[in-house]
């Protein structure tokens, strides 16, 4: 275990010099420049990832200074990328990836007959051959009953494997939450330190059978992650219920994909795939404590109390950026740590769990030319983006409930469309821009599907 703390007094702030930063700390400290050396309105990391690392992080404050004596407010952006460059592992294959827990949980529901299923069945067999000995692979098919079709086992015979897969049959009705457990049952057998843990759901439909309720399974997902497992979800086809799914993933730390045709179903799973060999840190979870006199406005609105956020895997390369916002009643002058952060997570690099505190400070001043200047560029990007997705969700809830006609859908998803092209998200950008020509095709149901994945990554804030 590595524990790399400070033992502080969230609630106790210090007037006059700023704190001084720990070298042995991961994170970057929003303080004063000290002879030099940080600049507070920089938006890159002052040192590389320390050699066996997992994740490089960095707190920057939205301003150099905020307001004293007086109701202010101010953004931070926490951004943790992780270690390595992004690389093609897939059929190209890599010299070194992490090794797999995995379990394919894979829904043989009667409207999955023909097509749909035949697609399954390469896409699983495409998964089969990305697999190495070090991998362990289980797969469990759900209809009105769940069985599983491979225990967790290491992938050294293919052939028997690919057989099996190629025997599945459809059936009759949907048991999700069935299917659920008993794909958790097969990775939590068989966790390692070191390894990525997932399972990959496949579904194209609402549950039909068994526990169907949206709170109910929205919290099996939550005690499903809380045992170190992550869950990805694929809905395929117009019928499954993409709140139910992506909230599902939300849940349970994973992703989201809207899958329109049959035929994409092998190219999602494999670029699920290569993300997840890539994996270097999971399980992530970050609280943050607001001191006192101190208000959380986003990402949780807090008045005190605790946060608490369970964030995505990170792979290779990867970065998250996670927006917050403070509102602060009559500050005096000089510096505060606003409130204390804690991160948590495994490093799947040394196969050791990971705890890092986090300090969010800045110095408050009666200097108006100081706490009025303009936001930090990546803050005040990063903050655009979680705008964006704000009027995306309210977007998919207008189409839905008939509150927004298609004209004005289709003008405010092609702000947001402009809005993430102009701030980089070429992916989520391309996105939109599929559900406005579904829009304009008269395909509604099919834009909220592919929205509520752009919602989610953005939510995620991964990138």
């Amino acid at each position: 275990m590595s524990n790399r703390t400070q033992h502080f007094d969230p609630n106790k702030t210090a007037l006059g010099a700023p704190p001084v930063a720990d070298p042995n700390r991961t994170q970057v400290m929003t303080g004063a420049p000290a002879a030099g050396l940080y600049d507070p309105l920089k938006t890159t990391a002052m040192s590389a990832i320390p050699p066996g690392e997992a994740l490089n992080i960095q707190i920057i404050s939205g301003r150099e200074a905020t307001m004293a004596n007086g109701p202010a407010r101010e953004q931070f952006l926490l951004e943790l990328t992780a270690a390595g460059v992004p690389a093609g592992v897939g059929f190209g294959g890599v010299a070194t990836r992490t090794p797999l827990n995995l379990c394919l949980v894979i829904d043989r529901s009667g409207s999955m007959e023909g097509m749909p299923l035949e697609y399954v069945k390469q896409a699983c067999s495409h998964v089969v051959d990305m697999l190495t000995p070090n991998d362990i692979l289980s797969i469990v098919t759900f209809e009105e009953t769940v069985d599983v079709l491979m225990p967790p086992q290491r992938v050294t015979n293919k052939g028997p494997i690919k057989d099996g897969i190629q025997r599945l049959m459809a059936g009759n009705t949907t048991n999700l939450y069935d299917g659920l457990s008993l794909g958790m049952q097969q990775v939590v057998g068989v966790q390692e330190p070191g390894r990525a843990t997932r399972m990959i759901v496949l579904t194209d439909g609402d549950p039909t059978a068994g526990i169907k309720d949206f709170g109910a399974l929205s919290q099996h997902a939550s005690e499903i992650k809380s045992r170190g497992i992550t869950c990805t979800f694929l809905g395929f086809g117009p019928d499954y219920n993409e709140e139910l799914l992506a909230a599902l993933a939300k849940r349970s730390g994973g992703n989201y994909y809207y899958i329109p045709q049959p035929q994409m179903i092998p190219d999602v799973f494999r670029i699920e795939l290569d993300k997840l060999m890539g994996t270097v840190a999971r399980n992530l979870n970050l609280t943050v404590k607001p001191a006192r006199w101190v208000n959380i406005r986003a990402p949780q609105p807090s008045s005190g109390a605790e946060i608490s956020l369970p964030l995505t895997d990170l792979e290779r390369g990867a970065s998250i950026s996670q927006v917050f916002d403070f509102e602060f009643s009559n500050h005096p002058l000089g510096w505060y740590r606003v409130a204390a952060g804690k991160l948590t997570y495994e490093d799947l690099l040394q196969g050791k769990s990971v705890t890092i505190d986090l300090d969010f400070v800045i110095e408050f001043t009666a200097d108006s030319s100081r706490y009025s200047a303009p936001q930090n560029p990546a803050v005040a990007s990063a903050a655009q983006v979680a705008l964006a997705s704000k009027t995306v969700e309210k977007t998919i809830m207008g189409l839905k409930t008939g509150m927004i006609t298609q004209m004005g859908a289709i003008q405010e998803l092609q702000k947001t469309q402009m809005l993430l092209t102009s701030e980089g998200r070429a992916a989520e950008a391309q996105e939109v821009t599929m559900a406005l020509r579904a829009i304009q095709s008269g395909d509604n149901s099919g834009a909220e599907k592919t929205l509520m994945g752009t919602m989610h990554r953005m939510d995620q804030g991964k990138h």
